[in-house]
C-alpha cells in the first residue's frame, strides 16, 4: 500500500473514532409504516418494483427522504431497498434518546430496511448538530451510527468538522457562614 493512502486511511480511522456519533437512530421507526408522496407513481407488482417521480417525500416514523425520483424494490422477505436520486436527495432521522437529528445529502441515496444502512453518493454529506462530514461516498448505519467516508477516486480527500462539546460546569460550592455570638 502506498504511504499516502496508508496515511489517509489512518486519518480517516482517527476521525471515525473521535466523531461523536454514539447513540442509535430512533428504534421505533423500523416498526412504522412507510408513507410515500409524489407527483407520479408506477407500480409493477409482479417485479415488486415501485417508482415514484416528482417531489417525492418518503416518511417512516422520524425517518424522512426527499428526492426527484425514488425506486423501491421489495424482496421475498418483505425488506425494502430504496434508491433516491435528485439534485440533492435528502435523508433525515431522529436519534434515539436525544432531541437531535442526523441529516444527509447526496445525488443518490440508497437505503436498505434489511441492513438499516444508508449510502450517500456524489456530493455526500452527513450532519449531526454542528458536526459535519463530507466525501464522495458515505455509508451510515442507522442502527449503530457508524460512518465510513471515502473521497473522490483521484484525490481521496474527505472533510470533517467536529465541534467541541459543551462540558457541564460543576455548580460552585456553597459556603455556609455562621455568626458566633460573643
Amino acid at each position: 500500500m502506498n504511504p499516502l493512502k496508508n496515511k489517509l486511511l489512518n486519518i480517516i480511522s482517527i476521525l471515525l473514532i473521535i466523531f461523536p456519533f454514539v447513540a442509535q437512530a430512533e428504534k421505533n421507526d423500523r416498526n412504522q409504516p412507510i408513507h410515500i408522496e409524489s407527483d407520479r407513481m408506477n407500480v409493477d407488482d409482479a417485479a415488486h418494483v415501485s417508482t415514484f417521480e416528482g417531489r417525492v417525500v418518503l416518511t417512516q416514523g422520524s425517518l424522512r427522504f426527499t428526492a426527484e425520483k425514488l425506486v423501491v424494490t421489495e424482496d421475498a422477505a418483505g425488506n425494502k431497498f430504496c434508491v433516491a436520486t435528485g439534485r440533492l436527495a435528502t435523508f433525515r432521522q431522529k436519534r434515539d434518546d436525544a432531541n437531535e437529528y442526523v441529516e444527509g445529502y447526496g445525488e443518490r441515496i440508497e437505503y436498505s430496511t434489511a441492513t438499516e444502512t444508508v449510502n450517500f453518493y456524489t456530493q455526500a454529506r452527513v450532519k449531526r448538530d454542528q458536526d459535519d462530514v463530507r466525501g464522495d461516498h458515505i455509508t451510515y448505519s442507522t442502527q449503530t451510527e457508524v460512518f465510513h467516508v471515502s473521497g473522490k477516486p483521484n484525490t481521496g480527500r474527505v472533510r470533517a468538522t467536529i465541534q467541541p462539546k459543551n462540558k457541564v460546569e460543576p455548580a460552585p460550592a456553597k459556603t455556609i457562614t455562621t455568626k458566633i455570638k460573643p
